[in-house]
């Protein structure tokens, strides 16, 4: 290898352009950052040309026409280039990413076609380009055929004879289930390695797992989980006999947009050494959805889509049992609709209790700015931001000790020296409620409150900490033989 080190950087999502979760994030923030590192690798985005992203980059600059092979005849496709805040960006368009709305369809045969086309398109353009990548870096299951596409073509042709591949893995159960039929369309055919089940062989994220050089994942803890009965999706024996290859980065935050210092959202800006101005943030978030304005009534918050996998109702349930306690409670989020009822009743039953059942980026961060403690009791987490920007804002969690959560949480009780929040083992509204109770009575003494406060609030999680470790774990893979 000569020169800087060269990553095709496959994702179905990249913020700003596109964003419907956390890879959108990682694909928006990590190449840029990987790009300003003293080695300077030549990382480029490849994105498919949504309608989305259709709009907010209207005219870049036409690169190449291609077909793609398909049972059906083949597929002519095109690839546009534009450089967005210094990282080149590669958009693909064809008929299947037209034919699907949106991002996502909900409908993983139809998803599976467009994100087929878009792996093996993104493959053909740097054939074209004469751009011959050291490593692929994939995403989840949209980008996996590429990398199984890869370990069936490398040994014979001499264009990505020497390209090796990178699995990232942002939530696992996600496995493109109905994805199958479409990639066997495209050449694809099931995986054959022994370990796998049966059942999993065609599926797009199984594919890619089976093929990668490395696979890692967004934190060490959901890495070690992902090994497990309880957090391997089915895939726990399978991913056993390739644990030397799996490894876990914690995904980064962007500081300069969450920055209690500077966000517009906030009506007053604080500092970790001005704590005494947040508060009153939080008297004007009480009275905004109509709480009692008091700054000695501890303050509880939960941001988060409606869903079981983020505990929404064990938080519910621990809420009913903190009788006798002087709390208040705020409750914002949308997504299951037995949820949204839990949630209203919890609202009529407790006049403490305020729950705003909508997606408010704005409210959110007010949110974040004056609330004293923000609930997280995901089933499980791969990785996570709430707990990262909660900290950033002085906002401490109460979370459970599962995967990047446990990762970026020093527990109170067992280190108060470095405590920043506190954890709980079980998924149990018991357990989450007795672990409010100590975050309350520690919360009584402002001292070791505002110690809590200003350690989470010096926590270091910037991409480029992130980087760092990616541009490693690249260096390590394409130096393999």
């Amino acid at each position: 290898m000569s020169g800087p080190l060269r990553v095709m950087f496959l994702s179905a999502e990249a913020a700003p352009l596109v964003k419907v979760g956390g890879l959108g994030d990682v694909a928006g923030s990590l190449p840029g950052e990987l790009r300003r590192l003293p080695e300077k690798p030549d990382v480029r985005v490849f994105l498919p040309y949504y309608p989305a992203v259709r709009s907010q980059v209207p005219n870049p600059e036409p690169t190449a026409s291609f077909e793609i092979a398909h049972q059906d005849g083949s597929i002519l496709g095109q690839a546009y280039r534009a450089v967005i805040n210094q990282v080149p960006y590669y958009f693909i368009d064809g008929s299947p990413i037209g034919k699907s709305p949106g991002v996502y369809s909900g409908d993983n045969l139809l998803d599976g076609a467009k994100f087929a086309f878009f792996s093996l398109a993104a493959m053909e353009l740097a054939r074209i380009l004469d751009w011959k990548p050291d490593l692929i870096h994939a995403h989840d299951w949209h980008a996996s055929p590429a990398v199984y596409h890869l370990s069936r073509i490398k040994f014979t042709d001499d264009f990505f004879k020497e390209t090796r591949s990178l699995l990232t893995v942002h939530n696992l159960p996600y496995l493109g289930e109905g994805a199958e039929k479409a990639l066997a369309e495209f050449g694809l055919p099931p995986a054959r390695h022994p370990a796998l089940p049966d059942w999993t062989r065609g599926f797009p994220l199984v594919l890619g797992l089976s093929a990668a050089d490395r696979i890692n994942t967004v934190s060490p803890g959901y890495a070690g989980e992902m090994l497990t009965a309880e957090f391997g999706a089915g895939l726990e024996g399978f991913l056993r006999t390739r644990k030397d290859d799996l490894s876990g980065i914690l995904n980064g935050l962007d500081l300069i947009d969450w920055d209690p210092m500077t966000d517009p959202a906030l009506p007053n800006h604080y500092a970790a050494d001005s704590l005494g101005i947040r508060q009153k943030n939080k008297l004007e978030l009480q009275a905004e959805v109509g709480l009692q304005t008091n700054p000695e009534t501890p303050l509880l918050a939960m941001i988060n889509r409606m869903d079981a996998q983020k505990g929404v109702d064990l938080a519910l349930d621990a809420l009913r049992l903190l009788d006798g306690q002087d709390w208040q409670a705020l409750i914002l989020g949308t997504g299951d609709p037995a949820l949204e009822a839990a949630a209203r009743t919890l609202a009529n039953d407790y006049p403490q209790v305020s729950s705003v059942l909508k997606y408010d980026g704005a409210l959110a961060r007010r949110i974040y700015g004056g609330s004293d403690i923000i609930l997280i009791p995901s089933r499980y987490e791969p990785c996570g931001l709430t707990q990262m920007i909660g900290m950033r804002y002085g906002c401490v969690p109460v979370a459970r000790a599962t995967g990047g959560l446990k990762d970026t949480i020093t527990d109170y009780r067992r280190n108060q020296v470095q405590g920043t929040g506190f954890l709980f083992d079980q998924a149990t509204p018991t357990a989450l409620a007795d672990t409010i109770k100590r975050s309350l009575l520690v919360f009584k003494d402002k001292r070791r409150w505002r110690g809590l406060q200003r350690r989470g609030m010096k926590r270091d999680f910037s991409w480029g900490q992130s980087a760092r470790k990616y541009i490693s774990l690249y260096n390590e893979i394409a130096q393999r033989t």
